[in-house]
């Protein structure tokens, strides 16, 4: 069973920058895609990056690309997600997802439904 812990979260000001952590822990760390989504209250989830472990796969939606950077530290089987220049509508719960090992591809890796395990979320406050 796999199992997602994230931190990092909290309170930044505008224009600053946050990284968040994802250890991953439980079965093998590599082969499996492992994505950061944010969500508001009352929308839906939305990948922001993601990751196939242990290779240099990344991934970003079109409005990601620039300020948020996906990456890894086996060793630590951790998955990290940096923003930079926050603005307030980055203010969401983050969460970490993770798909089982050599399951889906690059053309899904976006798609929330098609994660197995999720964390349970870490809170980003940006004030202006």
């Amino acid at each position: 069973q796999v199992q997602l812990v994230e931190s990092g979260g909290g309170s930044v000001q505008a224009g600053g920058s946050l990284r968040l952590s994802c250890v991953v822990s439980g079965g093998t760390y590599a082969n499996k895609y492992v994505a950061w989504f944010r969500q508001t209250p009352g929308g839906e989830r939305e990948a922001v990056a993601g990751i196939f472990t242990g290779s240099l796969g990344t991934y970003f939606p079109d409005s990601a690309k620039g300020r948020f950077a996906i990456s890894e530290d086996i060793p630590k089987n951790t998955v990290y997600l940096q923003i930079d220049n926050v603005n307030p509508e980055d203010t969401a719960t983050y969460y970490c997802a993770a798909k089982r090992p050599n399951v889906g591809t690059p053309s899904n890796w976006a798609r929330a439904s098609s994660y197995s395990y999720w964390g349970q979320g870490t809170q980003v406050t940006v004030s202006s």
